[in-house]
């Protein structure tokens, strides 16, 4: 599957007849399914392009609201372990449309993040949040760890 993100050593294995790649974030096997490769990839990129510390970096971050449970793909921590950006995927053939920020704006009004990034591995989107202002603005590039 074409994407634009760098290569990097993947580790896939076969269970039960199904693919598996694996999540060295969960540090197991989790089902081949195109989103996790945007996944997979796309933190990797985080890591050995931009400089995000591994230990700072979840996936699936289960968020509870009432009675409903939500799942972030990828949060980045800051070293005093507040939640500091969230990371939202799509399988490439996922045109990256307001429905998809606005899924990403619903978690940020639990964990009130700086950062909010969407992928679908073709194309990335980062905003940078102004809380005092009300408003976002949309950056060039994914920040390097360092730059935030």
């Amino acid at each position: 599957m074409e994407i634009n993100l760098p290569p990097y050593e993947i580790k896939f294995r076969e269970q039960g007849g199904k693919r598996q790649i694996f999540d060295f974030l969960r540090r197991k096997y989790v089902a081949l399914t195109p989103e996790e490769w945007v996944r997979q990839h796309f933190v990797h990129y985080l890591l050995t392009c931009k400089g995000y510390p591994k230990g700072l970096l979840a996936n699936e971050v289960e968020l509870v609201v009432g009675e409903k449970k939500l799942r972030c793909d990828t949060l980045l921590y800051s070293r005093a372990l507040q939640p500091q950006m969230i990371v939202e995927y799509k399988s490439p053939e996922i045109e990256l449309t307001q429905r998809v920020f606005d899924q990403i704006t619903v978690y940020n009004f639990l964990l009130h993040v700086d950062y909010l990034v969407v992928s679908n591995g073709l194309q990335h989107f980062c905003c940078r949040m102004d809380y005092e202002r009300q408003a976002y603005t949309f950056l060039q590039d994914i920040p390097d760890y360092a730059d935030l």
